[in-house]
């Protein structure tokens, strides 16, 4: 029986970034195959053209190269050259019946762990070894539950189809879109997405999510004329400030009475010098909104301001979407279903069909949800709780491994009642 603990340590102690995941997706592909399930990966499970945020090709390098110096398997990996990281699997049943789904992120964040004693990767040992990067909203975690779920549905006892969706590049948003565009949630009845964590405390279980907010990430480039900023200013064309200029009126933007909104710019990067006209300066924003059609007119007026603020300042501008999701509707039938499934599991002692607190943050499983819910089938988004020591995102996360084998079982007891429950 697969070790959970030692699996989820050992992905925590190698976190890849969005679309570098190759030792971590290459473990997956071995595991599976293992396991006895149809596995798709590399190309065959996500679209090249819809990537969104694709990192530059030497930083997709470096980090192949990295996961074959920690042992990948260098047949396997060479069909996720390039940053095609996805993983999906697929087992039949013993009897005919309907194609329920679930899926789990992979990637990490790009955070420096925390070296403190009372941090248990460090004091424990499995701390991060690389360096700047680590997992710190529990993708390892998720990935995990997926494995050893795989392997408990392995004896195949149950009626329909069971695909796991292995996602690479959430953070920012990225990766599932092109899942989609590649037809891997075509024919899926139902779909379960989970997160641990996000404030529920450990042993509590939500059947669906409430707050996902409709978000666009957009990367902006500003290009000017480099002159001496003394002897020749009027002679240059300032990136920087026209980038500036951008930022300034982009955060003058007003609330919306339709829906709520949010705006960040989070990145403003820019020149070479002090005495040198800025050539060139880049600049990264989010939009994000509870109304998807809100969330449109938000992008479409940074547009906008981008194109007349380069304008303004005699520049160039382009923008490109590196990340997007929509609001999340959870099926609440498969919300109280994830419920009921929950009582008499040990470890769980509080179930609610849906969050009482909206999440306020995004999630491109949207896209999933979605997917399946024009097809005519039903989704949701569980949380299973976790005590965190510190929040998401925050360089002292780590989780309470309690709640893995929890979280397979309620997994498992959700695939072999489906394949028998009408919904």
């Amino acid at each position: 029986m697969m070790d959970i603990i030692a699996l989820r340590r050992d992905l925590h102690a190698h976190p890849e970034l969005g679309f570098t995941e190759f030792r971590t997706a290459t473990k997956v592909v071995q595991i599976l195959t293992e396991l006895g399930y149809s596995v798709t990966y590399g190309k065959d499970a996500i679209d090249d053209t819809s990537r969104r945020g694709l990192p530059k090709p030497e930083v997709l390098e470096d980090a192949y190269q990295r996961a074959l110096r920690e042992g990948a398997d260098p047949v396997i990996m060479e069909q996720m050259r390039g940053g095609f990281t996805a993983v999906v699997a697929e087992i039949q049943g013993e009897q005919e019946g309907p194609t329920t789904a679930f899926r789990f992120d992979m990637d990490a964040l790009p955070i420096r762990e925390s070296k403190l004693e009372q941090h248990a990767p460090q004091a424990t040992q499995f701390r991060s070894r690389h360096e700047g990067i680590m997992h710190a909203c529990a993708h390892d975690g998720h990935t995990t539950i997926g494995l050893a779920l795989a392997e408990r549905l392995s004896n195949r006892k149950f009626a329909g189809r069971i695909r796991l969706l292995f996602q690479p590049a959430e953070e920012g948003v990225r990766g599932a879109y092109a899942m989609v565009e590649k037809g891997m949630l075509e024919q899926v009845d139902r779909l379960f997405c989970m997160h641990l964590g996000t404030g529920v405390p450990s042993g509590h279980i939500r059947g669906a999510s409430a707050g996902f907010l409709a978000t666009t990430k957009l990367e902006a480039h500003f290009t000017g004329v480099s002159s001496h900023a003394g002897a020749t200013p009027e002679e240059g064309r300032n990136a920087l400030l026209g980038a500036a200029t951008a930022m300034l009126n982009i955060h003058a933007l007003p609330r919306f009475s339709s829906a709520d909104t949010r705006i960040n710019v989070g990145i403003l990067e820019g020149g070479t010098g002090a005495n040198i006209i800025a050539e060139h300066a880049r600049m990264v924003i989010e939009t994000r909104s509870t109304s998807e059609e809100t969330n449109r007119e938000l992008e479409r007026r940074v547009r906008n301001i981008i194109e007349h603020s380069a304008a303004m300042h005699e520049l160039t501008a382009s923008v490109e979407v590196v990340g997007s999701a929509i609001p999340i509707r959870c099926d609440m039938e498969l919300a109280e279903l994830a419920v009921q499934q929950a009582e008499g599991i040990a470890g769980f002692t509080h179930a609610e069909a849906i969050s009482d607190s909206a999440a306020l943050g995004s999630e491109d499983a949207s896209y999933m949800i979605r997917r399946v819910q024009e097809q005519g089938g039903k989704a949701t988004y569980m949380i299973v709780g976790s005590e965190l020591p510190a929040p998401h995102h925050h360089p002292e996360f780590d989780i309470d491994e309690a709640v893995l084998a929890p979280a397979v079982e309620l997994l498992e007891k959700l695939a072999r009642t489906l394949q028998t429950t009408d919904l």
